[in-house]
């Protein structure tokens, strides 16, 4: 059976450069101590699992490809340039055969059963989303027993309520859906959260 690849899309966790919308309410270096506490922790927690392989697809590439802050031993590819959807178009292509899953790495909620759930989809289906509350989502994954089409993510209107049903058009049907989670963009958003993140800067 091929391998199963979980990426996560990173970037370097820089003051300024991460979570710049949660900087505004928050300062833009707690918002970035907050990005480097979650990415930290998601990777360790998904990387370990036996049951896929995890690659992290890293940005700015040369900065992200030997960046010392990800753990040691986690594969790691360049996103390139271009916009999300061309980023991610391009990992599904350069892969190795198998399905494949891609999420963010903002998404507290993330765990190793929703996605086994999302790989398990894929057994029945060609493609999976995972619903997020802001009308985007949290995760996208391909079975890909056929070549990845070049108009898949054509024409997203990223970063607002439109981006999940933009992208739906753009994969082929039918389509599995996963549970619906919630990114971090605000200080509310951080509110919300049962996590040392939520009362300050992480240790």
């Amino acid at each position: 059976m091929a391998e199963r690849h979980l990426v996560i899309m990173v970037k370097e966790p820089l003051a300024g450069r991460v979570k710049t919308r949660l900087g505004r309410d928050i300062g833009m270096t707690d918002a970035a101590w907050w990005f480097r506490w979650q990415t930290r922790t998601l990777v360790r927690r998904l990387a370990r699992d036996p049951r896929w392989r995890t690659v992290l697809a890293v940005a700015p590439d040369a900065a992200g490809m030997r960046s010392r802050f990800w753990p040691v031993g986690t594969a790691r590819i360049p996103q390139g340039s271009g916009d999300l959807g061309q980023r991610m178009r391009r990992i599904f292509r350069r892969l190795p055969p198998g399905p494949a899953v891609i999420i963010g790495a903002d998404i507290p909620g993330i765990t190793p059963a929703l996605i086994w759930s999302a790989f398990r989809a894929l057994g029945r289906a060609p493609a999976v989303v995972g619903p997020a509350t802001d009308g985007g989502y949290w995760l996208v994954g391909l079975r890909r027993v056929q070549a990845v089409s070049p108009f898949l993510f054509a024409d997203v209107r990223w970063s607002g309520p439109h981006a999940l049903a933009d992208t739906l058009r753009t994969l082929p049907p039918p389509i599995a859906t996963v549970g619906t989670l919630s990114d971090v963009d605000t200080i509310h958003d951080l509110a919300r959260l049962s996590c040392p993140a939520g009362r300050g800067r992480p240790s």
